[in-house]
């Protein structure tokens, strides 16, 4: 039976249990893979993770994901009959932060009366799931796997739209969410089919390194983001940025990287290297929205995440960007915001 020898794992297997951790400390990534697993579950995700370093890289910052790949087997031949050599074993030890990524398989349902599929189900009943430690990601019907292995009982979880009816009868004891691009349940994230496993790794990068990188990410892999259950912050630095003109994207990463920085059209267009006029054009014609309207909005959800953290009204608004308080209530009135900026933060308490 598989245990794990480090501290950071729990000692039960739906234990939620949280821990601070250094921001230098590296979360190593295994995805594990079986014959004929999906090769769009695994390599859309494991992109998504390396863009993220090389562009942390390039910001002087040091790496966040150790991509790493593990099956029951040496090698496994993929979906698309590429074969991946060199396969590292199941882990059994875990020395730091991890993710475990669960990935599809093809067929309208999932056999695990195999020796290879038994292998990894036994594997996986020795897990002692915890949140911030050691975590699951399911990808498409990679969910069946979890389900299989007794990983979802008392979960909500999600899978591929073709395979909702066999999660719900594998694992009963798990509410089954339907029409959703992925869910997450304490130290478990499940993805729907195929292609949403780039917006759970998106969304996963957007908690790990924040939503400005997790934008870089998805222009730079120019996928649209889609906006994640449960987690309304998102949006802000996400919307508007479904577009493919890098000098625009530059000026959006600077605002976002540094919103609380004194910026003009002017100083944007700088980044950009263009007027202020043009700037505007570029803003309305490919974001949706004026240059100081977008910085107003990324301030605001600055500001929100730092109520969120526990931050009074006056050091969210120095946060954001904003030059009273009196500013930042007016923005959250503008935007729609129920309440009030203190009534909000009050809310996370």
């Amino acid at each position: 039976m598989p245990r794990c020898s480090h501290n950071y794992t729990a000692c039960h297997p739906n234990s939620d249990d949280t821990m601070s951790l250094p921001a230098a400390v590296p979360i190593q990534v295994w995805f594990v893979l079986q014959q004929h697993s999906l090769v769009l579950d695994w390599a859309g995700p494991a992109e998504a993770l390396r863009i993220a370093n090389q562009l942390l890289r390039a910001a002087g910052q040091p790496e966040r994901f150790q991509i790493r790949f593990a099956g029951a087997a040496p090698q496994a031949t993929g979906s698309v009959g590429v074969t991946l050599a060199n396969l590292e074993p199941l882990p059994v030890h875990w020395n730091g932060p991890c993710w475990l990524v669960l990935v599809g398989l093809p067929g309208s349902t999932i056999a695990v009366d195999n020796d290879e599929a038994q292998a990894l189900l036994h594997w996986l009943r020795g897990l002692r799931l915890a949140r911030g430690r050691l975590e699951l990601v399911t990808i498409c019907a990679g969910t069946l796997l979890a389900a299989h292995a007794g990983l979802l009982a008392g979960r909500r979880a999600t899978t591929h739209h073709h395979h909702l009816d066999e999660l719900a009868a594998v694992e009963p004891r798990c509410d089954v969410v339907a029409n959703r691009v992925f869910v997450a349940d304490g130290a478990v994230y499940s993805s729907a089919g195929v292609t949403t496993g780039i917006d759970l790794l998106l969304h996963r990068i957007s908690d790990t390194c924040g939503p400005a990188l997790a934008a870089q990410v998805a222009q730079a892999m120019a996928v649209a983001l889609r906006r994640g259950p449960n987690d309304p912050e998102f949006s802000p630095f996400l919307h508007h940025r479904n577009h493919l003109h890098p000098a625009l994207h530059r000026v959006q990463d600077a605002v976002g990287q540094q919103p609380q920085a004194d910026w003009s059209v002017p100083q944007m267009a700088e980044v950009a290297h263009t007027s202020p006029r043009h700037l505007t054009r570029l803003f309305l014609e490919h974001a949706g929205i004026a240059p100081l309207q977008y910085l107003r909005r990324i301030r605001l959800a600055t500001a929100e995440a730092a109520l969120r953290s526990g931050q009074n009204v006056t050091q969210a608004a120095l946060m954001a960007g904003f030059s009273s308080d009196t500013q930042l209530r007016r923005a959250w009135h503008q935007f729609g915001r129920g309440g009030t900026p203190s009534q909000g933060s009050a809310r996370n308490h």
